[in-house]
């Protein structure tokens, strides 16, 4: 048994920042149904086509990870009998998601206000850049104009140089998880009240939450925050420094976890009496920095960590995506999981995060083909035969 067992999903998202959501909706155990244009379906399916060194059978890493746990079923919503198609499955869903930019869910209607008449327990999500509404809501984004929008990214980069979008994208995936979030409160506050809701999320939102306490402290200072690379505008030394072999992360914000550090560089300079405390270390930033640096590229970053660690000091490699992946810890927090293609393939993507003692969720069944449960849940839930499917068929409509 998963936490979302007997909750169904229709999922309209295509992309990164709706089918991430969903898909950790469906690893919790949701019956996610992708309803997918006929043909060849949501157009991530083929995002990586032309390189076949990132897909099985010409289905994409997007579709392989994303699509993990869900089923799909075809239909034309731009039709009159699609949307019927659809409305009939309304009425035996609890959960509508999409992610199509502001106004297209009401020209297609597949609205709330629309979606409500056929099931007043319905909850609706749209992820879009800007919201459904707000003078900004028509604007066109992508995940590196959520960042940019959002203010993070101004402060992302090395000191005067150009602003940096982080390296994954966490517009597109922030979005996402605030989608799954609005879901899980609208279903909880459906329980109370017996009603469905809208629940409107906005990439761009996501970005400014997350600036969290550094707005706060701008509102207090009027202080516009700038680059500072790696380095911690309250702590030294915090940053990245190079080893014989690796990056690595120090992070020293107590007193102690820098005295602990330089007994074990073992530099006079940084041993200095006066850097016990962090407000002299600040104004000797450059020095400890440079000191620092000079005693690390003796050392081969896993040793040095290794000294480290036991002594409660803040540090980490600063790993590549084999390292972090192949990490033993990873591993035995089922974070690389392994699933099948439809047709056999086995490949390896990232498991689910959300760990459960009573219901845990660590079963991945594979991405589904276009359209792969069509009839089977057309049969099912609305009660079709094969005939009126070859109707609908040879009409275009699934």
């Amino acid at each position: 048994m998963k936490p979302l067992d007997g909750i169904r999903i229709l999922d309209l998202t295509h992309m990164l920042a709706g089918p991430y959501g969903s898909m950790m909706l469906a690893d919790l155990g949701a019956e996610t149904i992708k309803v997918e244009p006929p043909g060849q379906g949501e157009a991530t399916r083929r995002l990586l086509a032309e390189e076949p060194k990132f897909c099985i059978d010409g289905m994409s890493a997007y579709m392989l990870t994303l699509g993990r746990n869900k089923k799909s079923v075809t239909l034309d919503l731009k039709q009159d009998a699609g949307r019927e198609l659809f409305y009939g499955l309304v009425k035996h869903a609890d959960i509508v998601m999409s992610n199509f930019r502001p106004g297209v869910v009401e020209r297609l209607k597949v609205d709330y206000d629309s979606l409500v008449k056929f099931n007043p327990r319905i909850i609706t999500l749209t992820v879009s850049g800007f919201g459904s509404y707000g003078p900004g809501k028509d604007r066109t984004a992508f995940d590196m104009v959520a960042q940019g929008y959002g203010g993070g990214m101004s402060i992302t980069g090395e000191p005067g140089g150009a602003p940096m979008r982080a390296g994954i994208p966490i517009g597109d995936l922030g979005g996402g998880l605030f989608a799954t979030i609005g879901v899980l409160s609208a279903l909880q506050a459906r329980h109370r009240t017996g009603r469905g809701q809208n629940v409107d999320i906005s990439m761009q939102d996501g970005q400014i939450s997350m600036l969290n306490y550094m707005a706060t402290m701008y509102f207090l200072s009027g202080e516009v925050p700038e680059t500072m690379g790696n380095e911690h505008f309250s702590h030294c030394p915090y940053g990245v420094y190079k080893t014989k072999d690796l990056h690595i992360i120090l992070a020293c914000v107590q007193d102690a976890f820098y005295w602990s550090l330089a007994e074990v560089l073992g530099n006079p300079g940084l041993l200095n009496e006066d850097f016990r405390t962090r407000e002299v270390r600040l104004q000797n930033r450059d020095t400890i920095n440079s000191l620092i640096s000079e005693e690390l590229i003796k050392w081969k970053g896993d040793d040095l960590l290794a000294e480290l660690q036991p002594r409660g000091v803040p540090c980490g490699p600063v790993n590549s995506f084999d390292r972090a992946l192949a990490d033993p810890h990873v591993q035995a927090r089922n974070m690389v999981v392994e699933t099948s293609h439809p047709g056999g393939k086995t490949f390896k993507m990232p498991g689910n995060p959300v760990k459960l003692s009573d219901t845990p969720c660590e079963e991945f069944s594979s991405p589904p083909l276009v359209g792969q449960h069509t009839r089977e849940l057309y049969k099912e839930l609305l009660n079709l035969d094969d005939a009126e499917l070859d109707g609908l068929a040879k009409k275009g409509v699934i």
